[in-house]
C-alpha cells in the first residue's frame, strides 16, 4: 500500500513539474510572439522612410541636415543588434529625428500641402501607433513571464531549467511620445 502512495505522490509531483515547465515555456514564447511583432512594425516604419526622404528632398530649401539625421537614424536601425536594448536605441533615434522632421516641414507650406508627404505622414503616424500598441503586447508578455520566472513555485524550475528575466522594450524619457503629425 505504501509503495501505491509513494508511486501517486511521484507521479503528482511529475505532473507538476511538467505543468509549470510547460507554462514557462508557453509564456517565454509569448514574449517571442511579441517580440516578433515589434520587429514587424520597426521594419515597416524603416521601410516608409525612404520614400518620405525622397518627397521631402524635392523642397531644395528644406535643410538637409535633418534629412542626413533620418538616414543616419534610418542606416542604424537597420543594423541595430536584434536584441530589446539594441533595437529599442535605434527606435529611439530614430523616432527623433522623424519627429525633428516633422517639426521642421511646419515651415514649408508647400512640403505640408503634397499629398505625398501628407499620404507618409498618415502611413508613419499609424505605423507608430501600431508600434506603440506592439511595445504595450510585448511588455505585458515580459511582465506575465518575468512574474513566474520569479514566483514561488516556479521559481524553482525556472532556476533549474534556466529560465532567465526578459527585458522591457523602453522608451527614453525625450522618446517617450510619437511624433505628431500635423496638417
Amino acid at each position: 500500500m505504501s509503495t501505491w502512495i509513494i508511486v501517486v505522490l511521484v507521479l503528482v509531483v511529475a505532473a507538476f513539474a511538467v505543468l509549470i515547465y510547460n507554462s514557462l515555456v508557453q509564456k517565454r514564447n509569448q514574449v517571442k510572439n511579441a517580440w516578433s511583432q515589434i520587429d514587424v512594425q520597426l521594419k515597416r516604419r524603416i521601410e516608409l522612410i525612404p520614400n518620405l526622404v525622397e518627397t521631402v528632398k524635392g523642397y531644395a530649401s528644406f535643410e538637409q541636415k535633418t534629412l542626413q539625421d533620418v538616414i543616419i537614424a534610418r542606416n542604424l536601425a537597420m543594423a541595430a543588434p536584434s536584441t530589446v536594448a539594441g533595437q529599442a536605441g535605434a527606435d529611439n533615434a530614430l523616432s527623433g529625428a522623424l519627429r525633428q522632421l516633422f517639426a521642421l516641414s511646419e515651415s514649408y507650406p508647400d512640403l505640408k500641402a503634397n499629398a505625398s508627404f501628407l499620404n507618409l505622414q498618415e502611413e508613419l503616424s499609424n505605423t507608430e501607433s501600431r508600434i506603440a500598441y506592439a511595445r504595450q503586447f510585448f511588455n505585458d508578455a515580459v511582465l506575465t513571464y518575468n512574474n513566474a520566472v520569479h514566483t514561488f513555485p516556479s521559481v524553482v524550475f525556472a532556476s533549474l531549467f534556466k529560465f532567465e528575466e526578459s527585458e522591457f522594450f523602453e522608451a527614453l524619457d525625450a522618446e517617450k511620445s510619437a511624433p505628431k503629425v500635423q496638417f
